[in-house]
């Protein structure tokens, strides 16, 4: 994406992380190894590309979204009583509504890093 935004002079380039980015898990080596090295590569791209009006950020999303597969799976491992916390998942729509506010900013105000979270999951 980068070397046909390079030309234009301009571009967006977003890439989501977890809480994993941030700190691993017990039992998340992998998972954890991945976000990491995610992360830096964002990080990288940030310093070369910014220079060159390409704006790249990092949103860290510290929940589950709250999709059909999400969903079923919370059930299946905890049991119905799981989804009775309606603040436990992030709706899709306030994700997207982050990555819009992501793509808005003016360039001299970029985030490179934007940690998102429901009110009901615990720091």
């Amino acid at each position: 994406s980068a070397r046909l935004m390079v030309p234009r002079g301009q571009g967006n380039i977003f890439f989501t992380g977890a809480t994993a980015s941030l700190r691993g898990g017990s039992g998340f080596a992998a998972f954890a190894s991945a976000k990491f090295g995610l992360r830096a590569v964002a990080q990288s791209m940030a310093r070369e590309l910014g220079p060159k009006n390409i704006h790249v950020a990092h949103l860290i999303i510290d929940s589950g979204v709250d999709t059909a597969w999400v969903r079923q799976r919370r059930e299946d491992l905890w049991g119905k009583e799981a989804l009775n916390n309606p603040d436990l998942l992030m709706p899709p729509a306030s994700v997207a509504a982050s990555y819009w506010q992501l793509y808005q900013q003016p360039r001299s105000a970029w985030t490179f890093e934007l940690e998102i979270r429901p009110f009901g999951e615990k720091w």
